[in-house]
Formats: structure tokens, C-alpha cells, sequence
């Protein structure tokens, strides 16, 4: 898939170096094409800034560390196709000071440790393609990365192939919490995964079609919950299509990370519309042989489309109307209101 079709948007490619704008009041900035978003990142002081992206594409990695509270990121048209941040390197891109990779979470082309963060209305890619480095085995290319709590994102597109979305928290022990909301994410394997207390409402997650002879080609999500968090992946009322043949995808496989082995991964999809790409047979696969989806905590309730039918029922564990009640956006997001 050349870069150009996986992109899919309009706006030219920016010069990067440039100080952005500020507008007249203190605390918004304005980027705009020949600027850098980064560097408004860097112009930040304090709580409670405003960027605003206009239209164009922005070929740098974005890093926003905790200390930018309450940071508005957002795209000037509210149409995400008109500002894009891209970049592209992989888990196994080696790093031009020769220290070693970078690893999944150093691939991101967004990343994000800040409270409180909001981004609307952009779209976060990593365009690097395994086809262009077959010498390279660790083929996680990251689109955001992100870890702060209370971390809104509503009308984004996020884009890549393998590990598009790491919805990860800030250390093993916390519940950092995450919203998506209208959301477009896309890619291959494991390609929403991570640690998070996250709420995916209202979106479309659309898997790609991989020039591989065997299945299943990848799995929509891999959480890894900690054990002692009730709450992981809650996807409501969207979406799965896919690119693939019927059947090539699987719903969600656990991750348990080597380091943290006591996770407790927890995914529950309900009033979603599942395509034909879901193997509605068996829609969920083991990372680990050791690790059986079976124990851990998977369900489903109320989901539409091909990709629900239940045909084997001890393969697609469904909540009760009772359980249902336990797992809403307001159960999990507590006291923050995005």
C-alpha cells in the first residue's frame, strides 16, 4: 500500500523549523504549513493552551510531556483529513546515534503524557511500511502513544498498521483514563492495545487487508488490564469493517506483558456492528499459550452484523442485561465528564 493511498488526505507536505503563531490571546497558538507543531508543544507554559493546526501535512514526531496540562490539540477545519501529523519509523528502526531501536512505545508519531490532554478533529499516522524494510523484524509502528489521564480524543483519525493506538497508562499501578469519541482507527495487528482504562464510543475501527497466506491476518484489540483494575476497553455503539476477505480477523487477543505478568487483560465490545471480516465462529485468539483468552476478562453484549452471530456460544461470552449495567462510559470514566 503506497503512503499516498494509506493517507488519503489532502494538503501538502510542510517545511519543518518554523515558530508558530500566537494569536492575540496568550494562551492559543496557530500552526500552520512551514511551521512545526512541535515546536508550539515547546511554547507552552502552564496549564490550558490551545493549538490549532491548520491544514496541511506535518512530517515530525510530536512529544507533549506531562507538564503541558489541560493542552488543547486541534485542527482548524474540524475535518480530520485536513491536518495530518506523520511520521515513520518501526519498533526496529535503529536510532541515528546507534544506542539500539527505538521499541513500540519509541515509534510513536504521537505521544502524549499530559492530564487532561484534548485532540480533535486531526489525523495521527505512521506510514512506515514492512514492504520497504523486509530486514526489519520488529514491525510495531506506533501512531499515538498515550498515557496521561483524562485524555480526550473526539473526530481523530488514527492510522497505521501493526499497533496503531497503545492506550497505555502512566505506570503499572495506575487507572489512567482515555475517551475516544467518533473516532476513525485503523490497521492490522493488535492494532488497539495497551493498559488503559479506555472508552471507544460511536467508532469505526477498520482493518486492513495484508498480502499474507495465513489467518487470522491480525486482531482489532490486545488489552492488558492490570488485575486489580475492573475496568479496560469498553467499544460501544461503532463499528468493524475491514478490507479483508470474510472471516480473516479476530475480535481481540490478551496481552499479558513479561513485565507485568499478573495483568488481567479486560475488553467488552457491546452495540457494535461487526462486519463480515470478524471470524464470528472464533473471534478471539490466544497471544500465549499459556495465557488462554478463555480466563480472561472477555465479553460482549448486544453486538450486530455478521461478525456477532453466535455459533458456537462458548467462543463469544456475552455480559447479562444485569452486567451490562456495570460496564457504561460513566462506570468507567468515574467522575471525570469529557
Amino acid at each position: 500500500m503506497r503512503r499516498r493511498a494509506f493517507l488519503a488526505t489532502a494538503g501538502a507536505l510542510t517545511v519543518l523549523g518554523a515558530t508558530p503563531a500566537f494569536a492575540g490571546g496568550r494562551r492559543v497558538l496557530h500552526v500552520r504549513p512551514g511551521d512545526s507543531v512541535q515546536a508550539a508543544v515547546d511554547a507552552v507554559t502552564g496549564a490550558g493552551w490551545t493549538i490549532v493546526v491548520h491544514p496541511g501535512t506535518y512530517r515530525e514526531v510530536v512529544n507533549i510531556p506531562a507538564d503541558k496540562a489541560d493542552l488543547t490539540l486541534r485542527g482548524a477545519t474540524g475535518d480530520p483529513r485536513d491536518a495530518v501529523i506523520v511520521f515513520d519509523r518501526a519498533n526496529g528502526t535503529q536510532k541515528p546515534d546507534g544506542s539500539g531501536t527505538y521499541g513500540t512505545a519509541g515509534s510513536a508519531t504521537f505521544t502524549s503524557a499530559a492530564p487532561g490532554l484534548t485532540v480533535h478533529g486531526l489525523t495521527l499516522a505512521n506510514d512506515w511500511l514492512r514492504a520497504d524494510h523486509p530486514d526489519i523484524t520488529g514491525t510495531q509502528a506506533v501512531a499515538a502513544y498515550v498515557i496521561g489521564d483524562r485524555s480526550s480524543f473526539t473526530r481523530v483519525r488514527l492510522l497505521a498498521h501493526q499497533d496503531t493506538l497503545f492506550a497505555d497508562t502512566t505506570a503499572l499501578t495506575a487507572f489512567d483514563r482515555q475517551y475516544y469519541r467518533d473516532c476513525y482507527i485503523q490497521g492490522d495487528v493488535d492494532f488497539v492495545f495497551g493498559r488503559a482504562t479506555a472508552v471507544f464510543e460511536s467508532c469505526h475501527f477498520h482493518t486492513l487487508d495484508r498480502d499474507v497466506t495465513f489467518r487470522p491476518e491480525g486482531m482489532v484489540f490486545a488489552p492488558s488490564t492490570a488485575r486489580a483494575n475492573p475496568h479496560g476497553f469498553l467499544a460501544l455503539r461503532g463499528r468493524v469493517t475491514s478490507g479483508a476477505q470474510d472471516g480473516a480477523y479476530k475480535i481481540a487477543r490478551p496481552w499479558v506483558p513479561s513485565y507485568e505478568t499478573t495483568a488481567w487483560p479486560s475488553l467488552v465490545v457491546r452495540e457494535t456492528e461487526l462486519g463480515p471480516g470478524i471470524d464470528a465462529v472464533a473471534p478471539y485468539v490466544n497471544m500465549r499459550e499459556a495465557y488462554p483468552w478463555q480466563s480472561m476478562r472477555f465479553r460482549e453484549y448486544r453486538n450486530t452484523g455478521p461478525g456477532a452471530e453466535i455459533t458456537v456460544p462458548e467462543n463469544r461470552p456475552q455480559l447479562t442485561d444485569t452486567e451490562a449495567m456495570s460496564h457504561t462510559r460513566a462506570a468507567y470514566l468515574g467522575d471525570w465528564c469529557p
